[in-house]
């Protein structure tokens, strides 16, 4: 699994050449839009709704009338849950709206190591594309959350909870790595047959999210390239595993 993750992490190193050189920037303006709006409604969701959910949990608790940096610092807890929480929708609302838009674009990627038009691709139109991202997306977002709970339980757990941070970093790297790669099998397997394939193949998953998180704590610039680094790497190391 080392090994792939590995794999998975160079698989970055010429991204960027390759969406000039294959001109694929025009595939990639759509998702860009999704990803910064995405990004923006959960940021503005932090500021709006931070005050007024600590206002409502203080009114839970009878006669409790905090000093001012008591409430501060229960502002700035309840803004950064909802950023976490965001976090974690935000990568599956961006890849399954993006579904249709990335296709294309993993499929220029394709045609061009392997050298010939439509390799193995399975026609599916621009809602099918759009109802596999979604379908797969609402999956793994469902996955996520059973695990990151009990993973959130056992940080409270005094030495060995310090481990956890870094536990969840790898369940969230795994599950963006997860629908990256489905861009490129959506063409090749369907629905179950892709679901193996990844969980076979968790490594060049863990290898792909990892970038793939690391990219989103860059302010600005990493909503932005983070689709498009990302898939042209998935892509990459995903016909390298179907065509092997």
């Amino acid at each position: 699994m080392i090994k792939n993750i590995i794999i998975g992490l160079k698989a970055y190193a010429d991204s960027f050449g390759l969406i000039s050189e294959l001109k694929l920037w025009k595939y990639f303006v759509i998702p860009i839009l999704i990803s910064v709006i995405t990004a923006l409604a959960i940021g503005f969701s932090a500021f709006i709704f931070s005050d007024n959910i600590t206002d409502y949990i203080s009114s839970l608790i009878p006669s409790w009338n905090p000093p001012n940096w008591v409430r501060s610092l229960e502002i700035i807890f309840i803004s950064l849950t909802i950023i976490a929480v965001g976090l974690i929708v935000y990568k599956h609302i961006v890849m399954a709206l993006s579904a249709p838009f990335m296709s294309p674009a993993s499929e220029k990627i394709e045609q061009y190591f392997l050298g010939k038009e439509n390799p193995s691709n399975r026609g599916t139109s621009f809602g099918q594309q759009l109802w596999r991202g979604i379908r797969i997306n609402l999956r793994n977002l469902t996955k996520e959350i059973l695990l990151t709970i009990p993973i959130l339980l056992i940080g409270l757990i005094p030495v060995i909870g310090i481990f956890s941070t870094f536990l969840l970093f790898l369940v969230q790297s795994y599950y963006a790595g997860f629908g990256n790669m489905d861009y490129t099998l959506e063409r090749h397997l369907n629905y179950e047959d892709s679901i193996k394939f990844v969980s076979k193949r968790k490594g060049l998953a863990v290898g792909n999210g990892i970038v793939f998180m690391l990219l989103l704590l860059i302010p600005v610039i990493g909503i932005i390239l983070v689709l498009p680094l990302s898939v042209v790497s998935a892509t990459k190391v995903t016909i390298n595993e179907l065509h092997s």
